[in-house]
């Protein structure tokens, strides 16, 4: 068993508490991403989960055993991080067996282990370079088959893509989920990234400021966020928010020429203010229509994103599928549907359902 569970786990620097009490089961071969802003807290859960920080408070469990104050190499877990950390003068080989050869284990158990690893990660052409003959993907894949030859209960990754360019980003994403897929491990990963967040994860917890906003399947977050932070943060481009406030029952939006908005939920009292939330994705853009000026109009392609600004003076971004080519300053109209517009209370910023 690989469940790794955190119990009111909290990390200190002296008096200034950066981890605040987590709280979090991950299940046996379940791949959970930690998402979160630069400074959330997300790396340091993982090193402490590592061993590599210490945990203040609380307890750390991998398998059935607390692992709180046991030193990393005897956790049971292996870590990739963003820098491949390579031995230059060793070959690919020698560098996915080092660890194993220093413990003692025998040369056939190390052969065998490295050569299943260079199988799963298609590293058999390479065996005998040197990691300057490799390309950035191909050392990333070395680190990882580094830590698949000492058979881990747990794989941690420490924003592993960061130092890729775009496309190898995407091939690498790729070679990890098929990864996960055929050893079923249970994989820990740290991201800023919410791309890749919601491409790798069968679970996503999001952290803000050492604590966890959310936890939840990439899908059940995106439709269903908790609160405006998680709202803006998944999803790309960003959720739009405006301003509205309650009137006759239902909700209207001054950005749009004071529309309102009918809804079901619990609104608050006549005249309140509420924090309206609607996705680029969810909007439809018509060109001769007279609401709106477009500023600048991007074209990508099979997606184009529209970028204007309301009377109000807050941004609106439009996502719109196929290639519509519009002129800057070009006269739109701008629609979408009651059913995709999300609430959140303006003090709290908790969603209103």
């Amino acid at each position: 068993m690989s469940r790794v569970s955190l119990t009111k786990a909290v990390k200190k620097y002296g008096d200034v508490e950066v981890i605040h009490g987590i709280n979090l089961a991950i299940e046996d071969g379940e791949f959970c991403v930690f998402v979160g802003p630069s400074g959330c807290g997300k790396s340091t859960l993982l090193r402490m989960i590592a061993g590599l920080e210490e945990t203040t408070a609380g307890n750390i469990e991998i398998g059935k055993r607390d692992v709180t104050k046991i030193e990393p190499g005897d956790r049971g877990v292996a870590m990739v991080f963003q820098t491949y950390a390579l031995y230059p003068h060793m070959t690919v080989a020698e560098n996915m067996g080092f660890g194993l050869k220093m413990t003692g284990h025998p040369k056939s158990e190390v052969r065998a282990k490295i050569q299943e690893a260079s199988r799963i990660l298609h590293l058999d052409d390479y065996l005998d370079r040197k990691p300057k003959a490799l390309s950035g993907g191909q050392r990333q894949r070395v680190a990882i088959g580094r830590a698949i030859v000492r058979g881990p209960e747990v794989f941690l990754f420490d924003e592993p893509l960061s130092n890729l360019d775009a496309e190898l980003r995407v091939d690498m994403r790729v070679e990890i989920a098929r990864l996960h897929k055929e050893i079923g491990a249970t994989m820990i990963y740290v991201t800023h990234d919410q791309v890749e967040a919601m491409t790798l994860a069968d679970r996503i917890v999001v952290l803000r400021n050492g604590s966890i906003e959310q936890v939840g399947r990439p899908m059940d977050i995106y439709h269903d966020p908790e609160n405006k932070f998680v709202a803006g943060f998944i999803g790309s481009p960003a959720m739009n928010f405006f301003e509205g406030y309650v009137h006759s029952g239902k909700v209207c939006i001054p950005a749009f020429q004071d529309i309102l908005i009918a809804t079901r939920i619990n609104l608050p009292p006549e005249g309140d203010q509420v924090t309206v939330g609607i996705r680029p994705q969810n909007f439809i853009m018509e060109e001769n229509g007279t609401e709106f000026t477009l500023e600048i109009h991007e074209r990508l392609g099979g997606v184009n994103y529209g970028y204007i600004t309301a009377a109000t003076g807050e941004r609106i971004v439009v996502e719109n599928k196929g290639d519509l080519a519009l002129d800057p300053r070009s006269k739109v109209s701008i629609t979408f549907s009651d059913n995709d517009v999300l609430f959140f209370d303006v003090k709290t910023e908790m969603r209103i359902k």
